[in-house]
């Protein structure tokens, strides 16, 4: 049982991590208040994404995928993926900061990181 867990290819752990991070991470946007709790459970489910796409577009034993002395018998990886995440990744951060600086305005607002102290704000 221990030695098959030992033979599991990396990517399948990647993508399990990946996909367990997303759980934790809705959960935490969904279950906490606080407005600093929320946006580090985006944080951990915008990870977990990053992690899933990259696990797809793996394949073991692929080689990099350049064209110079491209042969068909060589399994090549799908760069795709890794572009999208690298996109992705500078994308989440931005939205991040901007989170962030929402929440400190909030804070000045209201003295309280709490979203129920937000109740006249919403439409």
């Amino acid at each position: 049982m221990f030695q098959d867990l030992l033979n599991t290819p990396l990517s399948t752990v990647v993508l399990i991590t990946g996909f367990i991070l997303v759980l934790i991470g809705l959960w935490g946007m969904l279950m906490h208040k606080n407005i600093i709790r929320i946006i580090v459970g985006f944080t951990l489910m915008d990870t977990g994404i990053h992690m899933v796409m990259v696990a797809i577009g793996y394949l073991t034993g692929g080689k990099a995928p350049i064209i110079e002395g491209a042969n068909k018998n060589i399994v090549y990886v799908d760069p795709v993926p890794s572009a999208l995440v690298l996109t992705s990744i500078v994308i989440g951060l931005g939205i991040t900061a901007i989170m962030l600086s929402y929440a400190i305005q909030i804070h000045k607002a209201k003295k309280s990181l709490s979203i129920d102290d937000c109740a006249e704000m919403k439409w």
